[in-house]
């Protein structure tokens, strides 16, 4: 049964990010690089206390980059965290940088803490621009960009998608917040719930 529920979630969620890839990428290439992104991510292994950033969260991810690797599904490889790029005198980092095998590409995923907003999009161009001229090989595909965000307008995510010719999808991702020390003391331990439920239905 346990199998079943992890297999539908994952149905659920596989190819339904947001993107632009069937007017940016020939077939069949669109269509796998549909199907290898999901919408949402989750990342249930990491516990987080607020406040946190995006930096936190991508350094967490690092830390845990097996899990990380299962839940981006197979053919990432991991390349970098913060990888430097330089273009004409300026540095740019990008938040994490993979290689996918199967779709022969590389992959840049920006984090962001956030609600999508149009702006993301712009500068996650700029990015697959200086990756496919500075990273990517010859017998490369183009390079992919991934846009994890907390939540976004569907859209308006696809308008600011529209006219970007470069390929790229908008996914959500969810993580486990731990509540803070000074919250736990305030809510019921599960003994006391289960003590509870217990004298409801000898009261019945």
């Amino acid at each position: 049964m346990l199998v079943l529920q992890i297999k539908a979630s994952l149905y659920a969620r596989q190819g339904k990010s947001i993107s632009n890839f069937k007017v940016t990428l020939p077939k069949p290439q669109s269509d796998l690089a549909q199907q290898a992104i999901k919408d949402p991510y989750t990342f249930d292994f990491l516990s987080m206390a607020q406040p946190f950033n995006e930096r936190d969260i991508e350094q967490q991810l690092v830390a845990q980059i097996t899990k990380f690797l299962l839940e981006l599904g197979k053919g990432f490889a991991f390349i970098g965290r913060q990888y430097h790029l330089e273009v004409g005198d300026s540095d740019y980092y990008l938040d994490l940088l993979f290689y996918h095998v199967k779709l022969k590409c590389y992959v840049v995923i920006e984090l962001k803490n956030t609600k999508f907003i149009p702006e993301y999009a712009g500068k996650l161009n700029f990015y697959l621009s200086a990756v496919d001229s500075l990273l990517k090989a010859d017998d490369d595909n183009p390079t992919i960009g991934m846009l994890l965000c907390r939540d976004k307008n569907k859209i308006e995510t696809e308008f600011a998608l529209r006219d970007i010719n470069k390929p790229m999808g908008v996914s959500e991702f969810t993580l486990t917040e731990v509540l803070p020390d000074e919250l736990k003391g305030s809510l019921p331990t599960v003994e006391e719930i289960e003590e509870d439920m217990k004298l409801l239905q000898e009261g019945k």
